[in-house]
C-alpha cells in the first residue's frame, strides 16, 4: 500500500468545566487514578489549536480528513458522557474514532464533533466482573502484549496491531487464532455504551451476555453490528462463555507457545489463466476439506495476497504466507502440504523460501501490519466466500491484475483463511450473522497523493462488479457467498449504480440479524444521534 507516516498525537491536559457524572458511573474510577495518578483530559481541540492538524490526519485512509468544529479528546467514560450531552444539546452532529480505521469516511462525513477515544487505552483484569477489560481506544498489539506478558491469554482479534478495539470488536473481530478459536466476539462478556435517550439524556449503560440482563440486546448488539450504530463504546469486558472459576490465567484462550510460519511465493512470469484458476481453486478447497473444527489444520492461517503486476524487470506475484501453532503434531508436514496442495498444479513452479519459528508474541508483532504500513488512501470491498471462485470469477481478477499498469499495479486480490470454529456458533446468537463461509476476499486498490484516485476507484468498483456480475455486482448471502464483513465497509454497496441485485445493503452485512438490529437501535438510539452511510436504520414506522 502507498506509505504515509503518521504522526502520533501527544495530548495536552485542558480543563472542562461543569461535568458531573451520571448516576451509573457515581464512584467509578479509571485505573490510573487508583494508582493515584491524574486523570487524562477532557481535552478541546478546535482549528486554531496546532493539535488540531494531527489530530486531523490520525487516521489510515488518507482519502478523508475530518474536519470537524473540535475534536474532544476523553479519558474516562464520565468524559464521554459529559461531551456527548454537550454535543446534543447543541444541536452538533457527533461521531467517534478509536483507532482511525475505517474504509469509508464514516467519522468525518459531516461530524461538527469528533470523539477521539485513543486515550483511553487501559487493558486489566476486573476482579469484580471476572473478566478482562479493554478500553475502547487500546490497540489490539496493546491488548495482546498485556494479555500474553499478565496472564498468558489472549483473544482472536485481527493481524493490524494498529486497530484498536472499539470499532474492531464491535464489528465482529477475527484474525490469524479465529479458525481455532472463533470470532473476539464470541468471547465478549460485557460492554459498556454511552447511549442518548428519547428525551436526548446521555448515560452508560452496560450491557450483558446474561440473557437475564435488561440491557442484554444491546450486548447482542455488539457482537457485530458496528461501530457508529447505537452509542459511544468505552470498555468492553472479555471473557470465555465456557471458562469456570476466577483464576484470570484460564478466562481467555491462550496462543500458541511457538509459532511455526512460511511463505509460498508464484511469479507472475508464466503464470497463465488456467493456472491463475487453479490457485485459486486449490486454496479455497483445501479450505473446504481443512475446516473441521477438530482438525489438527484448522490450527492454521494463511492469506494468499495477490498484488497487480508490476513493471520492469521483477513483475511481482502471488504471495502465501501462513502460520500454525508449533505444537501441533507433524506441525511442519502440515504447514508444507498446505503449500504443496496450494501449488500442486500451478505453473510457474511455487518458491518456498525456510520455515520459521517464533515465540508467539514476537510472532504477532512479526507479521502484525502495523499502523504506517496500512496507510495510504485505498479503497477496499469485501466478500465472505462459502465455496471457491468459479472460473469466470478467477478470469475477472486475473484480467485486471496480470498486466502492469498505472492503476492495476496498486491494485490486490486477498483471499484470508476463514472457518473452523467461527462456524460452530448459530447465526442468531451474535449480530455476525455470517457462519459457514471458508475465506474472507477483499478487493483492494490504493494511490498517492497526486495520482488519479477517481482512475483507482473506477477499476476496484469493476473489478468487484465483475467479480459478482452472476449477482447484480455484490456478494449476495446464499449459494457461494456469505454477504460482505462490516469491518470492511462498502458504501457502493448500498449505491443501485453498483448494487442491481434488488438486495439491500443491509441484507448482504446484516442478513436475518438486520430486523433484530433495528429494535436494538429503536431502543438504545430514539434520535439517530449515531449515524453514517451504513449505519442501522430505525425501523419504519
Amino acid at each position: 500500500m502507498g506509505k504515509v507516516t503518521r504522526r502520533g498525537f501527544l495530548g495536552g491536559t485542558a480543563a472542562l468545566g461543569g461535568v458531573a457524572m451520571t448516576a451509573e458511573l457515581a464512584g467509578w474510577t479509571t485505573p490510573a487514578e487508583a494508582a493515584g495518578g491524574p486523570p487524562f483530559g477532557p481535552v478541546v481541540v478546535r482549528p486554531s489549536d496546532p493539535r488540531y492538524d494531527d489530530l486531523a490526519v490520525r487516521r489510515t485512509n488518507q482519502r478523508f480528513r475530518p474536519r470537524p468544529d473540535y475534536f474532544h479528546v476523553v479519558g474516562s467514560t464520565e468524559q464521554v458522557v459529559a461531551a456527548v450531552n454537550e454535543a446534543v444539546r447543541a444541536g452538533r452532529r457527533v461521531t467517534v474514532r478509536s483507532g482511525g480505521h475505517c474504509y469509508e469516511n464514516f467519522v468525518g462525513d459531516g461530524a461538527q464533533v469528533v470523539i477521539d477515544m485513543c486515550e483511553m487505552s487501559e487493558v486489566y483484569f476486573d476482579a469484580e466482573r471476572g473478566a478482562f477489560a479493554i478500553e475502547a481506544g487500546a490497540t489490539l498489539m496493546q491488548a495482546y502484549r498485556k494479555l500474553y506478558l499478565g496472564w498468558g491469554v489472549t483473544i482472536p482479534g485481527g493481524q493490524c496491531g494498529g486497530v484498536a478495539a472499539g470499532g474492531h470488536i464491535a464489528g465482529g473481530g477475527y484474525g490469524p487464532l479465529s479458525r481455532r478459536h472463533g470470532l473476539t466476539v464470541d468471547y465478549l462478556h460485557a460492554v459498556e455504551v454511552v447511549v442518548v435517550d428519547r428525551t436526548g439524556r446521555a448515560r452508560a449503560v452496560v450491557a450483558t451476555r446474561n440473557p437475564a440482563d435488561p440491557h442484554h440486546d444491546l450486548w447482542w448488539a455488539h457482537t457485530g453490528g458496528g461501530g457508529g450504530n447505537f452509542g459511544i463504546v468505552t470498555r468492553y469486558w472479555m471473557r470465555d462463555p465456557n471458562a469456570k472459576g476466577g483464576d484470570p490465567a484460564e478466562l481467555l484462550p491462550k496462543p500458541p507457545a511457538e509459532v511455526l510460519s512460511g511463505v509460498a511465493v508464484w511469479s507472475w512470469d508464466g503464470m497463465t489463466k488456467e493456472s491463475f484458476r487453479r490457485l485459486l481453486r486449490n486454496y479455497a478447497e483445501w479450505h473446504l476439506r481443512n475446516s473441521a473444527p477438530a482438525s489438527p489444520q484448522v490450527s492454521l492461517w494463511g492469506s494468499l495476497l495477490i498484488p497487480g503486476r508490476q513493471a520492469g524487470a521483477d513483475p511481482g506475484g502471488m504471495i502465501l504466507p501462513a502460520q500454525i501453532d508449533a505444537s501441533v503434531p507433524d506441525a511442519e508436514r502440515v504447514l508444507r502440504d498446505h503449500f504443496t496442495a496450494v501449488a500442486d498444479g500451478v505453473t510457474p513452479q511455487v518458491f518456498v523460501p525456510p520455515l520459521r519459528r517464533e515465540p508467539w508474541f514476537q510472532a504477532v508483532r512479526t507479521l502484525s501490519l502495523s499502523a504506517e504500513a496500512e496507510s495510504g488512501r485505498y479503497k477496499g470491498k469485501s466478500a465472505y466466500l462459502r465455496k471457491p471462485f468459479a472460473d469466470e470469477q478467477a478470469d475477472a481478477a486475473f484480467d485486471a491484475l496480470h498486466q502492469a499498469g498505472d492503476v492495476s499495479s496498486r491494485g490486490v486480490l486477498w483471499l484470508l483463511s476463514y472457518g473452523g470454529q467461527v462456524n460452530t456458533v448459530p447465526s442468531a446468537a451474535t449480530a455476525t450473522v455470517e457462519r459457514q463461509s471458508i475465506l474472507k476476499a477483499l478487493h483492494l486498490v490504493t494511490w498517492d497523493e497526486g495520482q488519479d484516485g477517481a482512475a483507482h476507484l473506477e477499476w476496484v468498483r469493476r473489478l468487484h462488479q465483475r467479480t459478482f456480475a452472476a449477482t447484480g455486482g455484490v456478494p449476495v448471502p446464499g449459494g457461494d457467498c456469505g454477504g460482505a464483513y462490516i469491518n470492511y465497509p462498502d458504501i457502493d454497496h448500498a449505491d443501485p449504480a453498483w448494487n442491481t441485485s434488488g438486495v439491500p445493503w443491509s441484507t448482504i452485512y446484516y442478513g436475518d440479524n438486520y430486523a433484530r438490529l433495528q429494535r436494538v437501535k429503536s431502543r438504545w438510539d430514539p434520535r439517530n444521534v449515531f449515524r453514517h452511510a451504513l449505519s442501522v436504520r430505525p425501523p419504519a414506522r
